[in-house]
């Protein structure tokens, strides 16, 4: 059975001198994803594997708390704050069933999304989602357009309105500069 690895969190500051962690949820089921005993796996910003007895490959969550609306985790390999600084910005992954899906309907893991058709609303075919860019304020689609070109649409209902995974493509409602420059700015 295949597997897609997804990122479930990224590794901040310490908290205290005790090893525990600030971690920056990439879930909407931290509950879940964080429950005490699970093994997340680590990867560099990059993607690719930590090396180096610093930067374990996995990490054994021990305890979580939330502190001023911020998730801490303690982990099994991380004893002090020393050993929590080598941590901070490491991504922590899981591996999911291609299968599972979240639990609310208006929620998709980023490997649903990847490789759907982008049209827009009137049906004008785009291209096709070729990441999910997490920002800071909201999460970004990278749409490659049939030119080559790659356009950012925030994913937010009011702008991509229909997101059918079963059938592989998902709606776009186009604004002036969202998917081609806008003439009037040339």
């Amino acid at each position: 059975m295949s597997t897609h690895e997804v990122v479930v969190g990224r590794i901040g500051r310490p908290h205290g001198v005790h090893g525990e962690l600030t971690v920056e949820l990439r879930t909407d089921e931290p509950e879940r994803r964080f429950e005490d005993g699970v093994v997340l796996g680590t990867r560099l910003p990059n993607g690719d594997e930590p090396s180096g007895p610093d930067r374990p490959a996995t990490l054994s969550v021990r305890s979580t708390r939330w502190h001023q609306s911020r998730l801490l985790v303690r982990f099994g390999e991380v004893a002090d704050r020393t050993a929590a600084e080598h941590l901070r910005g490491l991504l922590l992954v899981t591996d999911v069933d291609p299968a599972e899906v979240p639990d609310d309907p208006e929620e998709f893991y980023d490997h649903q999304l990847v490789g759907l058709q982008v049209s827009t609303t009137d049906g004008r075919p785009v291209g096709q989602v070729a990441e999910v860019v997490h920002g800071t304020g909201q999460d970004l689609l990278a749409v490659r357009t049939g030119e080559g070109r790659e356009v950012l649409v925030p994913f937010v209902s009011q702008l991509v309105p229909v997101v059918d995974v079963a059938a592989g493509r998902l709606e776009v409602a186009d604004r002036p500069g969202l998917l081609a420059p806008d003439p009037d700015e040339a």
